[in-house]
């Protein structure tokens, strides 16, 4: 069973530079890989097995694992879905100097960047990377906006949410009020103030909040 340490032990500022974390058994390869890495400014930090990986602290900025297939013990494909059951949501990018079909296929499948078979261009590896760097910066910036929403959403009275679920769906002022059984200036009133404690500067913004929340009509006052 995969566990992971707590990677918030760790704080770094906004700052602070893409890390790739490398996990290979071979030490020339390590060596080799963290060069090339360093020489497009990405900080690196290399393993030899995946129990060095998970013992250490990763700092919570983009990043992504460059991850040989064959490995002591645990292969990378399985390591792989090992994280995956564990919630470890990083973008691995696979090399191997022993692939074959089948094996980039599941890979591809389990969500893996990409599937290199040494020898392979440093420029293809790099492609890869950068392209995993960036899928972990989208994920950490949904995440990011999603708590907000969160947090925003449970500072709603249960009007308010009432009225969210309701504008979200289409209905006008007019309609929210024949609906819930209010006044029309009343309803303006609450859906002013829930726009505002959400953030939200447009209904198409209060629209995207309530579909990430997974707020409708029915579930509005849950």
């Amino acid at each position: 069973m995969i566990t992971q340490r707590n990677s918030s032990a760790k704080p770094v500022g906004d700052l602070e530079r893409p890390t790739v974390f490398v996990v290979d058994d071979d030490a020339s390869m390590r060596q080799a890989l963290a060069r090339l890495f360093h020489s497009v400014q990405l900080k690196v930090e290399v393993f030899a097995s995946t129990q060095e990986f998970l013992q250490g602290e990763r700092p919570q900025v983009p990043s992504c694992l460059v991850l040989d297939v064959r490995l002591p013990g645990l292969s990378g494909l399985d390591f792989q879905a090992g994280l995956m059951k564990a919630d470890v949501r990083i973008p691995i990018v696979f090399i191997t100097g022993h692939g074959d079909i089948p094996m980039s296929v599941r890979a591809m499948k389990a969500g893996a960047v990409d599937f290199l078979t040494k020898p392979f261009r440093d420029q293809d590896l790099l492609d890869a990377v950068a392209a995993a760097i960036e899928r972990d910066q989208k994920r950490r910036k949904n995440e990011h906006a999603l708590a907000e929403f969160r947090k925003n959403f449970a500072s709603l009275t249960s009007r308010e949410r009432e009225i969210m679920g309701l504008v979200a769906s289409g209905l006008m002022n007019k309609q929210i009020a024949a609906k819930i059984n209010l006044s029309e200036i009343t309803v303006k009133v609450h859906r002013h103030h829930l726009m505002k404690k959400m953030g939200a500067r447009t209904v198409a913004d209060l629209v995207t909040m309530a579909q990430a929340l997974g707020v409708k009509p029915d579930t509005a006052e849950g």
